[in-house]
């Protein structure tokens, strides 16, 4: 029974281990006057990212700008991709869509992981129907070292600071303003393939054939990002989320060497100059390399849906921030269904250290009012944690007061 309960309700344990003041946890951002940044009037999704308590759980989701949603498509049926991405008002516009609609307590940009990579001189654009293409992938040593450095993001990519400027200036506090970065191997590997290619077979090639040139596409990459994302942090970026989108492609021994250390030195390199701004590390397809994605130090990890929230509450602790991961097509499913199905996340994850998403990109036909049911469910999950130890009967309150008292030592500051 005890392991049971530790399952269903690892996070409820932490009210039994946790009754310091929620700024004990934040102990480690300092600012220039050694004061420890921790206020109540910040956004509720920043105090979660920093790993403060909170009054309830925040939401936000992944390509919450979308096509699912009407307004999106009055854009994106008549431009292309770039023209929106690029053009600041536009951009500025597709942003705040779903928070008008469903105020999610996270506005992210409308971008792309790809947008840096011109910069650079890997050219690309997205083609409707069939998503990225780049004309000539980066598959020699020759290339690589041809590649330009990323050194002046406000000549070379002007509107990213001007969509994070106008996004903070219209949502002030009342959200949290993300700006996003794909990871070094999922770059890498869309720049070595062309495309989306499922068994990533020409970056496989190189890996085994030719490390070297992969291991330095992603060490200039790498050095790039750490400048990107400290260019979106001073744009108005409050926190920012790395994506590992094709880490699936990697069995856990490759996702050691040509993946984690790599997202490890961008939030390394990012810290050691902003350290103020909480960073999220997302690892698609996750799935059997919860061991090594516990070794990141994001200050988040963010869960695809492939990966039960229980086994990673289990695994990464209860004092660990984690975000996810409710199957996007449940999002399709009846709004009792929803209920139930959102309800489960957050029981799993635990009142506590949780940013409630989806565990991969809403899809395109999504009904809109499932997306503002599942924010909606997030603004509740006060009363929903609430009624579930309510809910527990006195043997099962025994066990967890048994459990909370075995955990105390890994859940201080």
């Amino acid at each position: 029974m005890q392991t049971q309960l530790h399952a269903q309700f690892q996070g409820i344990t932490s009210t039994f281990t946790t009754r310091r003041p929620s700024c004990c946890h934040t102990s480690r951002r300092l600012n220039a006057h050694n004061i420890v940044r921790c206020s109540a009037e910040d956004p509720l999704l920043l105090r979660v990212a920093r790993g403060e308590d909170a009054e309830r759980t925040p939401v936000w989701l992944m390509r919450q700008a979308g096509r699912y949603m009407a307004e999106f498509r009055k854009y994106s049926d008549r431009l292309p991709f770039r023209e929106r991405s690029e053009n600041a008002e536009i951009a500025t516009e597709l942003s705040l869509q779903p928070w008008r609609a469903f105020q999610p307590d996270g506005v992210i940009m409308f971008s792309d992981i790809l947008t840096p990579l011109p910069v650079l001189g890997i050219e690309f654009d997205i083609v409707r129907g069939k998503g990225p293409a780049i004309s000539i992938p980066i598959r020699t040593m020759e290339q690589v070292r041809a590649l330009r450095p990323m050194e002046d993001p406000d000549s070379s990519l002007p509107f990213i600071r001007q969509i994070l400027t106008n996004l903070r200036s219209e949502v002030g506090n009342a959200s949290t303003v993300l700006g996003f970065v794909g990871a070094p191997w999922t770059l890498a590997a869309y720049s070595m393939e062309g495309t989306f290619q499922k068994q990533c077979m020409a970056t496989k090639k190189i890996m085994t054939a030719q490390p070297a040139v992969l291991h330095a596409l992603l060490d200039h990459l790498t050095e790039a990002l750490i400048v990107y994302v400290c260019h979106q942090i001073d744009s108005g970026a409050q926190v920012v989320q790395l994506f590992d989108s094709w880490a699936g492609l990697l069995s856990p021994a490759q996702f050691a060497e040509f993946s984690l250390p790599y997202a490890q030195r961008v939030i390394d390199g990012v810290r050691a100059q902003r350290p103020d701004t909480p960073l999220i590390f997302h690892a698609n397809g996750g799935t059997g390399k919860l061991d090594k994605v516990a070794q990141c130090s994001a200050d988040v990890i963010g869960l695809d849906w492939h990966t039960d929230m229980a086994d990673a509450r289990r695994q990464l602790g209860a004092g660990r921030v984690l975000q996810g991961n409710m199957d996007p097509m449940l999002l399709f499913a009846p709004q009792d269904v929803l209920r139930r199905e959102v309800t489960k996340v957050l029981h799993a994850a635990g009142p506590r250290k949780h940013i409630l998403n989806v565990g991969h990109g809403v899809a395109q036909g999504t009904p809109e009012e499932n997306v503002g049911l599942f924010c909606e469910l997030a603004r509740q999950s006060a009363s929903i944690h609430a009624q579930a130890e309510i809910s527990l009967t006195d043997e099962d309150m025994q066990a967890l007061n048994r459990l909370g008292q075995s955990e105390v030592g890994l859940v201080g500051c």
